[in-house]
């Protein structure tokens, strides 16, 4: 010990170098230290989900969730697999042992998946892999409002959510997911009368490939005209009830059936099995926006909020958008405590010192090692990806101060 002390005595200029180079590098490591309120110690995992409207536990099970387990068997890194099947929906959750790559993960599982789909007999549902998150990926969650609580509201609400507010909010950097929950899911329904199905010999496979033949576009190439050249489209893609009521299933003696023949065509909803309400006030839509693994929390919930202000402004009439929760301030009373702690531990470490020593420079000299200390843990935790919590910032405060 004593010869560093010496060489550190006779070295001054060097080791005052090294250390401001040590500073400079823990307040950069700092700037990119991923910071959240609590540490996320979900293992490394790759959930696949798969809707099967209409199908009971049994069949999704039986004809969905086996084959996709048994296509998963033998991944490398494997540490086990589980499910659950509930009336039309098969989750399956892949787990990989600890410090595997979350994309090496996935993208050893989207192979296999691919086999899983053959297995999946045709209209069943497909196998497609949950958003890369987890559990304590929720940073930012809102509602969608509005002062009537009809039925169209709501379904007017939840298709405002779907196709203006989320697809925004999906775009943010370091955004994974936006969930929506609440209100009534858009639908068109084909409402197939039996008797007529009877009346004109038709299945109701045929009516199903007739609608899902004609809802697309196709394109013919090209024609010649002297100097130009006239592009050839086939525009079969519906997008009026009238439409679909005029598609053609089949003939009978010449004449086409059409599916208004056999079919109401409507604007409906799809099942749900809950609401959203707020304050008892009435039902309402929801967001959740989910953040990637891996990325800073603080970084992500400042963007998503901006964004969030900005999509305020392309709302339509009546529609009041409000945030009700924010990560951003768990994280920041995260910071402000651990802040606290520093500066309280300091200034008690100098009083200590001064008090037992008498030496007010010697006290300020180990006083400074508390912050020179943390701005190195820095490093070392942006070194081996370990997230700034409460947690881990909180351990090292405390362990410094005592």
């Amino acid at each position: 010990m004593r010869n560093v002390i010496a060489f550190a005595l006779r070295n001054r200029l060097l080791v005052l170098a090294m250390t401001a180079g040590l500073v400079g590098l823990g307040l950069w490591s700092m700037a990119r230290l991923p910071i959240d309120a609590v540490p996320d110690v979900t293992n490394v995992q790759v959930q696949v989900n798969t809707n099967a409207p209409g199908l009971s536990p049994f069949e999704v099970e039986q004809q969905i969730t086996l084959p996709v387990e048994l296509a998963m068997f033998g991944l490398p890194e494997l540490d086990e697999i589980r499910s659950i099947s509930k009336f039309g929906l098969s989750q399956v959750t892949v787990v990989f042992k600890d410090g595997t790559d979350i994309y090496f993960a996935r993208q050893q599982v989207q192979e296999r998946l691919q086999l899983s789909r053959e297995d999946i007999p045709e209209r069943l549902g497909t196998p497609e892999m949950g958003p890369i998150s987890t559990g304590l990926g929720e940073i930012f969650q809102y509602t969608l409002s509005t002062d009537s609580i009809a039925r169209q509201d709501s379904t007017f609400l939840r298709t405002v959510q779907d196709w203006i507010v989320a697809l925004q909010l999906r775009a943010v950097d370091g955004v994974a997911e936006v969930n929506s929950f609440g209100g009534f899911e858009k639908q068109y329904q084909v409402l197939v009368r039996p008797d007529a199905l009877i009346q004109y010999g038709l299945t109701l496979e045929q009516v199903l490939d007739a609608v899902a033949a004609s809802n697309r576009n196709a394109g013919g190439g090209y024609i010649t005209r002297g100097a130009e050249q006239l592009l050839v489209r086939g525009v079969g893609q519906v997008a009026t009830l009238d439409q679909i009521r005029q598609v053609v299933i089949a003939a009978r003696e010449g004449v086409p059936v059409l599916v208004g023949d056999v079919a109401d065509v409507v604007v409906a909803h799809t099942l749900r099995q809950g609401a959203v309400t707020k304050d008892g006030r009435g039902e309402v839509a929801t967001g959740i926006v989910m953040m990637r693994i891996g990325e800073n929390s603080r970084t992500v919930v400042a963007d998503v909020r901006e964004r969030f202000e900005g999509v305020k402004g392309t709302l339509p009439p009546g529609v009041t958008l409000e945030a009700y929760y924010d990560r951003a301030d768990l994280v920041d009373r995260t910071i402000a405590t651990v802040r606290r702690n520093l500066i309280e531990g300091a200034a008690l470490v100098i009083a200590v010192l001064f008090l037992l020593l008498g030496n007010l420079r010697a006290a300020l000299i180990v006083a400074l090692a508390i912050p020179l200390s943390m701005l190195f843990a820095f490093s070392a935790m942006l070194k081996v990806g370990i997230a700034g919590s409460l947690m881990s910032l909180g351990a090292i405060d405390f362990g410094l101060v005592v």
